[in-house]
Order: C-alpha cells, then sequence, then structure tokens
C-alpha cells in the first residue's frame, strides 16, 4: 500500500486532456480549463473533486487515509494520503474525479480502464 508522488503522475496519462498547472506549493489538475484536482508534493496528498455522498463516506470509513478538503453545494473534495492508499482505488477515485468534470462527450469517448496491478 502506498502511491508515490510519480505513480500518482503516471496515472493522470490514462485521463485524455489532463493540463497540470502549477501553483506554488501545489500542481492543479485540470480537463478543458475546470479543474478536478490537485497535488501537493511536500504533503504527499492530493485533492480530488467528489460527490458530497462519497466524501462522507470516504472520511467516515477511513479517516486516517481521507480527510474534507471543503464542500460546495454540489461537490465534496476530498484530501487523499498518498501514502496511505492503493493504487487500485486512488486510480478510480482520480478516474471518477476526471468523469464529473470533463465534458459528456469526451467522457463517453473515453474507455475506462483499470488501473493495472503492478505487482504482478
Amino acid at each position: 500500500m502506498a502511491v508515490s508522488v510519480d505513480e500518482f503522475l503516471k496515472m493522470l496519462d490514462h485521463l485524455p486532456e489532463v493540463k497540470q498547472g502549477f501553483g506554488g506549493e501545489w500542481v492543479s489538475l485540470k480537463v478543458r480549463g475546470k479543474g478536478f484536482g490537485y497535488l501537493w508534493e511536500r504533503t504527499r496528498t492530493v485533492g480530488l473533486k467528489s460527490t458530497i455522498e462519497e466524501q462522507a463516506a470516504l472520511v467516515a470509513e477511513r479517516p486516517d487515509v481521507f480527510e474534507v478538503q471543503f464542500t460546495t453545494e454540489s461537490t465534496g473534495w476530498v484530501v487523499v494520503h498518498l501514502d496511505r492508499v492503493e493504487a487500485d482505488e486512488l486510480f478510480e477515485l482520480v478516474t471518477e474525479a476526471w468523469c464529473m468534470t470533463a465534458p459528456k462527450s469526451l467522457v463517453d469517448n473515453h474507455e475506462i480502464v483499470l488501473w493495472p496491478d503492478l505487482t504482478r
């Protein structure tokens, strides 16, 4: 268990049109100009867009791995500790965040893949 910063960044290669922006202490993750995540390399954490229901469930089930980042009227953002999450779960969460943000036509044309088990 644990995902390195480099492994996380490689996950983004599996999602179309992801752009990274540098904001000082963080890297913003966007698809067609809309944000779906952030990476704080220094703290080895990632903030990801999610539904409010998923945010609440993740934090309630494993508060050592997930934290509430903030909540809007329709979206719950969750902080993920990279050193406490498995790669397949993180890839699922980042894919869901991307799907929530990308235009429907881009999502519909994207073949969702599972994160490969690199231990095999």
